[in-house]
């Protein structure tokens, strides 16, 4: 599931289905969405570093994922397609 402002960037609806080939992980889900919506690369995760932006957390399955490592393996359920892999727009000030 993607934010307001990345489903707008990318004409895309507030889910998209992706097909994984390998091991589901963040970076296989993230390769896969920049792929399909080249207009996305450099907006979750920086161009030169491939680190996931300050500003973007990574939920599933009442989880935050966001420290978790690139590679670790996603849970079953997001695997499975019962459960969302949710990119969201964190919020800061005061």
């Amino acid at each position: 599931m993607l934010p307001a402002h990345l489903r707008a960037l990318a004409r895309a609806g507030a889910e998209v289905e992706l097909r994984i080939e390998g091991e589901a992980t963040q970076r296989a889900v993230l390769d896969a969405l920049e792929e399909r919506f080249p207009m996305l690369r450099g907006t979750i995760r920086d161009h030169a570093t491939g680190r996931r932006r300050a500003f973007v957390r990574f939920y599933a399955c009442e989880r935050d994922l966001s420290h978790d490592p690139p590679d670790a393996p996603l849970p079953p359920p997001v695997v499975s397609g019962a459960e969302p892999f949710l990119v969201v727009g964190a919020m800061a000030g005061g």
